[in-house]
């Protein structure tokens, strides 16, 4: 059982305790769901991930209003609340202890936001690294008829906005280009082969994350990438298994023969949805294509290597 099941389970099993009783008269209020950091969140978790921030728990999302009210008491029940259930048992550390329990929307947004209603402008959704908005549209809502967690979840789970996106595209355009197609093969050529494997490995990452801006989805942390792939249905089985074909060649012709396979795939996809019309191999030469589709004058206006 992976841990997002096991959540669901137990909030089944205990929510209605939980809320019930003393509780009542907020339960129409109270957000139940798990989602956030974590292996689980993602529905990657193994049997390897239940050593740390791992078992049966939820969380519970409360207004700031309601979070004052009842909170330290609902967390205190929360914690009553059976540590084992269906077999098995959570395992908390001491910096994964407010995963789950009792939280406040705002608050918890604010943590991987930067403000507890989300992204305010072009630009804040420009910083917010990717993998913050992955933990905050990953896992599930169990239960929410405030609908005040789920609203702001939603607007996340629409993307990025247009403008956005395509600064992003354009700029992983041009760091795959610059560290796959042209510095990975300068770094060999010179002997600095830690120059050389950061390049592929910059390549790597920057092209699977122009996978997941293709597909409009948060590219996650960077253990769960690579795996993220498999499902996206655009591209992502073929750079799955082409990447995983790049990183373990020895031969550097094989690795560049690798790279060229990517990047071919990469103009193919960026050509089908319209994004350039140019049939150059080079990804730095789709980048400012790309760029100067951006409406924003402002966001316009940064180098394209800014995404």
């Amino acid at each position: 059982m992976n841990g997002l099941s096991l959540a669901e389970q137990y909030f089944e099993r205990y929510g209605d305790e939980l809320l019930g009783g003393e509780f009542a008269p907020w339960r129409e209020r109270i957000a139940a769901g798990l989602a956030g950091d974590g292996s689980d969140c993602l529905g990657f978790d193994d049997e390897q991930s239940r050593d740390h921030d791992w078992g049966p728990g939820f969380c519970l999302w409360l207004t700031d209003a309601d979070h004052a009210a009842i909170g330290t008491s609902l967390q205190q029940a929360y914690e009553r609340l059976p540590k084992s259930f269906a077999g098995f048992e959570r395992s908390t550390t001491e910096w994964g202890g407010d995963r789950v329990g009792v939280l406040e929307i705002g608050a918890w947004y604010r943590q991987y936001l930067g403000h507890p209603d989300g992204p305010q402008t072009l630009f804040d959704w420009l910083r917010i690294p990717e993998m913050h908005l992955a933990a905050c549209t990953s896992g599930r809502v169990f239960h929410d008829p405030l609908d005040e967690f789920s609203q702001r979840r939603r607007r996340l789970l629409a993307f990025y906005p247009d403008d956005v996106r395509l600064a992003k595209i354009a700029a992983r355009c041009m760091s795959i280009g610059q560290s796959g197609q042209y510095n990975f093969a300068r770094a060999l050529a010179r002997d600095e082969f830690f120059a050389a494997r950061y390049a592929e490995t910059k390549f790597c990452s920057d092209l699977m994350s122009l996978v997941y801006l293709l597909n409009r989805r948060y590219a996650p942390y960077y253990k769960w990438l690579h795996r993220g792939l498999l499902a996206l249905p655009r591209l992502g089985h073929a750079v799955h298994a082409r990447i995983a074909a790049l990183v373990s060649a020895a031969d550097a012709d094989e690795k560049r023969a690798h790279i060229e396979v990517l990047c071919a795939l990469s103009v193919a996809e960026l050509q089908a949805e319209g994004l350039t019309d140019s049939d150059s191999p080079f990804l730095v030469d789709h980048g400012p294509l790309i760029h100067r589709r951006i409406d924003d004058p402002a966001l316009r206006r940064l180098s394209v290597l800014i995404g």
